[in-house]
């Protein structure tokens, strides 16, 4: 029998209506190639503001990835979440599939929206395309913000033990969870301390949200970031550069943040956060939007209160 009701669809559609309510607008562009790129972007943008775009990682779509952290950012810049291609509401008929063809993109739909100048965060995947955004477009980015994304692994990386999980095959299961057993294995690997005793029925349908489309492509998206990766081909960034990591990232070990902060070197800084997982950003969101804003506005503390807030924050427990 169909399910009748969605927990993760009702999810969306709350998340879709405060991402309305915050000031942003769902907007589509296609491309004469065939592209199609979807963003939420300001329903009215301000020339006094900087602009800042949010990037997102695999899992659930950019609005639940990043929700938490609009009523920290949006009074103070004017805020851009892209879906990346086969993310979301952005697919493409080309075959490219490589961390730079996605920046690219993402650019391209800046261009549109006429923005010339950004700051951006990079989680996860994201940072993969964040930090290229800001290698091909040096000129267009002020500051980088990369959060447990391991940009510079390298292909000899899964064959030496230094993951726990190395063939990407299987990493792919585990990203794009088919069953509600894998599923509560991709939790147990992003979160510090996973939540336990989630019934199947509940992740099944969370699975039906996001995980079943397009996942040939996605598999050789997570195919084109380790193929011939080496360090020495991945260039180097210029701009001032914040590196957050999860202390206990099983996906991304934290050494990939030393490493990251190495290649990048004296203009980036590195932040470990404590207890918390490669899903930092849900473990701790308010420490992470601590961080955020103390990197790109300055050491202004937090916003007191929320009159924004998601009825389900974490973010006054973390």
């Amino acid at each position: 029998m169909a399910r009748c009701f969605s927990f993760t669809g009702s999810a969306d559609f709350l998340y879709r209506s405060f991402f309305s309510y915050s000031g942003l607008r769902s907007v589509r562009t296609d491309f004469s190639d065939g592209t199609t790129m979807h963003c939420w972007a300001p329903k009215s943008h301000k020339p006094s503001k900087p602009n800042l775009v949010l990037v997102h990682g695999f899992g659930a779509n950019a609005m639940w990835q990043y929700g938490e952290l609009l009523h920290h950012l949006m009074p103070r810049f004017n805020i851009y979440v892209p879906d990346l291609l086969f993310f979301g509401d952005s697919s493409t008929p080309r075959p490219e599939r490589s961390e730079e063809f996605q920046a690219q993109c993402v650019m391209r739909m800046m261009a549109e929206q006429s923005v010339q100048r950004m700051s951006l965060v990079g989680i996860s995947y994201g940072g993969f395309v964040g930090y290229s955004i800001a290698a091909q477009f040096p000129n267009s980015v002020e500051k980088v913000v990369l959060c447990c994304t391991g940009v510079c692994l390298e292909e000899k990386d899964l064959k030496s033990g230094f993951f726990e999980v190395s063939d990407l095959n299987e990493v792919a299961d585990i990203l794009m969870p088919q069953t509600p057993e894998k599923l509560r294995e991709l939790m147990k690997f992003a979160f510090f301390r996973p939540m336990k005793g989630v019934p199947s029925c509940f992740l099944s349908d969370y699975i039906d949200v996001f995980c079943t489309e397009h996942i040939s492509q996605k598999k050789e998206l997570i195919q084109a970031l380790t193929r011939d990766r080496q360090l020495s081909r991945i260039p180097r960034i210029q701009q001032p550069s914040l590196i957050i990591w999860g202390e206990k990232d099983r996906i991304f070990p934290l050494e990939l943040g030393y490493r990251l902060q190495r290649h990048i070197g004296d203009h980036a800084k590195l932040v470990v956060i404590k207890n918390a997982g490669h899903a930092v950003n849900v473990e701790k969101p308010r420490e992470f939007a601590k961080h955020l804003k103390q990197f790109l506005i300055g050491s202004e503390s937090l916003t007191p209160h929320k009159p924004k807030a998601l009825f389900w924050s974490t973010s006054s427990t973390s």
